[in-house]
């Protein structure tokens, strides 16, 4: 009979949950025997459990199933929060297993001891449970599973005690279906569709699996029919775009010019999303960014049949025969001389191949990205859905092992990029076909911002040094090389098309460094929180305009 490890996963095989990936410790390493017991399980070791949590949120993405992670006591877990957080808010589904002294050495409040399902709870608040036989263990696991699904999707956190993992009588356990989402209730529905009748400036915001092909192109009929305005929540968990599909319009991370998209608006209608808020609260600016006079329509939230709710509205309107408007194909041209933010996207733009993946935390470098990719071939987009920065790299290693006949690229700020740096290492190991950019401009340039927008007075040079990279420089070329990765820096816009192109055709993972200024230096940075005050007091057209400027 085998013990508890063992049985363990094989449940999680046997559900679907056929990857995991690991940082594991001492307490751990029963489970860790066990992976030889199940040839169908792949384990990808990460350096640092910020990684194994990310890349698992970014299987997730692509798969459309859960991965599993391994995680060593508290303090593993807490390593791996930031980007557990990132997962919650993207509501992907993660079965995080997180192992735990043996119960009877717990009385002792060993050096590692520590409250882990209080830890959890804030990255699983709707699941947490510590195993507490060998003989519960696979039923518990099976609840987890399932939990993790949803919908909606969350990470549910299996915390494993290390006597319930090398104990003998484990017994598998036997799948249990996912729960039927429910449909969209008729009132819900109506509501929308009297909304969307009524003439008035109307707008649908979708968010999650909303963002889809099929859904999209619903929700284009929809629009098609009335005349609404189409918007998607400002970090998409994964949106579908490029040739061919609906074109939908990004609200603006900034909430003063996302007040300006929404501005004017009597109803809006969200789908698998929630009302629109600003990141931060700002002295003397709102947090709800809702319009005054706007009224809100839930057609669907997250833990419904978000297409069914939607083709439902479709129905209601009879707009079943409707011609969605479809993104035209388009590339910019390739740009020449000396590299900057917008030029690199642009290149990005020309290049960028059909089916490949973004996985985009290029901060202020990536503002034109989706201007100079709406008309690419079809790709996908992943974004950073819970604000915690270091999520690029690791949902890029999680979406090239869910699909390993698609390209990758991470489109990285260099800040960010050395929170979890240690992907590169799991990228080349796992021979995976990701292409790194790093945007290095030496400054967490969009903290220099948000220090303009807060109004902290008396910011001098010992204030402005805690934003400031470029003291010593760092070397990406050296560090990805140095973990395994063929890396190079481009220094100008041929440079990096000839590179860019390079990588994307060879297999296993690149890195190309470009060492770029700032998008927001000097005056432009002084001027920004003006121009941002100043858009709720000019025309519509105008302050459209000036965003269209700042965000395109």
């Amino acid at each position: 009979m085998p013990n508890g490890a063992q049985a363990l996963i094989r449940t999680l095989v046997d559900a679907g949950v056929r990857t995991c990936f690991t940082n594991p410790g001492t307490s751990e390493m029963h489970f860790v025997a066990a992976l030889d017991s199940a040839p169908e399980m792949r384990a990808v070791l990460a350096l640092f459990e910020g990684v194994a949590t990310g890349a698992a949120d970014g299987y997730a993405r692509m798969a459309d199933k859960p991965a599993a992670t391994l995680l060593h006591l508290g303090s593993g877990l807490g390593n791996g929060v930031a980007n557990l957080h990132n997962a919650r808010k993207a509501r992907v589904p993660i079965v995080n297993i997180v192992g735990d002294h043996a119960t009877h050495h717990t009385k002792y409040d060993a050096q590692l001891q520590s409250d882990i399902e209080t830890i959890a709870r804030n990255v699983s608040p709707g699941w947490v449970r510590t195993s507490g036989s060998t003989q519960a263990l696979c039923s518990d696991a099976a609840e987890a599973i399932v939990a993790a699904i949803g919908p909606p999707g969350q990470v549910a956190t299996l915390i494993l005690p290390a006597d319930v993992s090398w104990g003998d009588g484990g017994r598998p356990a036997a799948p249990i279906p996912p729960a039927r989402p429910p449909l969209a209730s008729p009132e819900a529905i109506n509501a929308a569709a009297a909304a969307l009748r009524s003439a008035q400036p109307t707008a649908i915001l979708l968010g999650g699996r909303a963002l889809r092909e099929p859904t999209l192109l619903a929700a284009a009929k929809i629009a098609a029919t009335t005349a609404a305005k189409l918007y998607a929540e400002v970090f998409p968990t994964r949106i579908e775009r490029g040739e061919g599909l609906p074109p939908v319009e990004r609200l603006a991370y900034f909430a003063e010019l996302a007040s300006v998209q929404l501005a004017g608006l009597k109803h809006l209608i969200l789908v698998d999303v929630k009302a629109p808020v600003s990141f931060f609260a700002y002295p003397g600016k709102p947090s709800y960014l809702v319009p005054d006079g706007c009224q809100v329509h839930e057609l669907a939230p997250p833990s419904s049949d978000i297409p069914a709710a939607l083709e439902a509205l479709v129905e209601a309107l009879g707009a079943a025969n409707a011609k969605p408007v479809r993104q035209k194909p388009s590339r910019p041209q390739l740009p020449t001389g000396e590299l900057t933010a917008d030029k690199v996207c642009q290149v990005i733009g020309a290049i960028l191949p059909e089916g490949a993946i973004l996985s985009d935390e290029a901060q202020t470098s990536g503002v034109t990205l989706a201007a100079h990719t709406a008309g690419a071939p079809r790709h996908d987009v992943l974004t950073l859905t819970g604000g915690a920065i270091g999520q690029g790299l690791p949902v890029a290693v999680g979406a090239a092992v869910a699909c390993p006949d698609r390209p990758v690229l991470a489109l990285q700020g260099e800040g960010s990029a050395m929170y979890t740096i240690q992907s590169l290492w799991t990228m080349a190991r796992e021979r995976l076909d990701v292409t790194v950019v790093i945007f290095n401009n030496r400054s967490y340039a969009i903290l220099n911002i948000e220090l303009e927008r807060v109004g902290a007075a008396g910011a001098g040079p010992k204030a402005k040094s805690q934003l400031d990279l470029a003291d010593p420089n760092l070397d990406f070329v050296a560090l990805g090389n140095g973990m395994g990765v063929p890396s190079v820096r481009a220094n100008t816009c041929e440079q990096l098309a000839a590179e860019l192109e390079r990588a994307i055709a060879e297999p296993g993972p690149h890195l190309i460094e470009v060492v770029i200024p700032s998008a927001f230096t000097g005056w432009k940075l002084k001027a920004m929180p003006y121009a941002l005050q100043a858009l709720g007091t000019l025309p519509q057209p105008v302050a459209k305009a000036i965003k269209n400027r700042l965000a395109p």
